[in-house]
């Protein structure tokens, strides 16, 4: 049943117009379509929106992420427009200006991943991933 079906994100904001600008002007993303208190987004391998809420962002955790052929390059470009990356030292978890090299990954992708992740205007905790 499900695994027919499309998948889509859902991210919640407390400022539809501030968010609004944060994906445009700092992501490059112009939504597609929008509706009251919403507003709808179509990238190359899926879709999300972002949806008025008085609930709290968890921020804990990435709520969205984006798979890129060159992660340098992306943060690099980002930055540019303004993102802050999160930078961690856990254990199992460091990044070096803003990028962690993540041991194991799905067979199909590869035997790792880059990443890196910042925050949106609204809180949630985003990333960009390259498989290796």
């Amino acid at each position: 049943m499900l695994s027919n079906a499309k998948v889509a994100t859902r991210l919640p904001a407390k400022d539809l117009n501030r968010a609004r600008a944060f994906y445009s002007e700092k992501l490059g993303l112009e939504p597609i379509e929008e509706r009251a208190g919403g507003l709808r987004y179509v990238c190359a391998g899926g879709e999300f929106a972002i949806f008025i809420s008085a609930g709290m962002q968890s921020g804990t955790h990435t709520q969205m992420g984006w798979e890129v052929g060159d992660i340098e390059a992306t943060v690099r470009e980002l930055r540019a427009r303004g993102v802050e990356f999160e930078e961690y030292d856990l254990p199992g978890l460091k990044t070096v200006d803003g990028i962690a090299e993540i041991a194991g990954n799905y067979p199909s992708k590869g035997v790792g991943e880059r990443g890196a992740w910042f925050r949106d205007s609204e809180g949630n905790l985003l990333g960009v991933g390259q498989p290796v």
